[in-house]
């Protein structure tokens, strides 16, 4: 598995314009089964931390208000940045991506991370 996280990583460096970091998170332990950084002063896995703690409240949200419905990603928008929480069917884990929003397309962006989320499935899945 990880060399094919390692490729995932490399994917995305290669084809998301503007890429601070990307992780991929187990929500269950918070257990980061990979993480990358562009910017030294960015810690990916820290990030992740608390964005599962983000994941974790609307799931509880979404449970207390007794909706029949998914998270399917959260975007947090900063006044320079992009932060994508993205999540599959299982929620067994997320992809958490950052990136400078004056080089980012979101919606390619979006598209991209959507078709690396199936191949992730596949794989961990497997």
């Amino acid at each position: 598995m990880s060399i094919f996280l390692e490729k995932f990583v490399s994917d995305v460096k290669s084809n998301i314009p503007g890429l601070i970091a990307v992780s991929v998170t187990e929500i269950s332990t918070g257990m980061c089964y990979v993480s990358h950084t562009e910017k030294k002063d960015f810690d990916p896995e820290l990030a992740s931390s608390f964005n599962l703690e983000v994941v974790k409240a609307k799931k509880n949200a979404i449970e207390a208000l007794q909706l029949d419905t998914r998270i399917q990603d959260i975007l947090i928008t900063l006044s320079d940045q992009i932060h994508i929480i993205d999540l599959p069917e299982n929620a067994d884990y997320f992809i958490y991506l950052a990136v400078d929003s004056t080089k980012a397309n979101l919606g390619m962006t979006r598209a991209l991370l959507k078709k690396y989320k199936k191949d992730i499935i596949a794989e961990l899945q497997s």
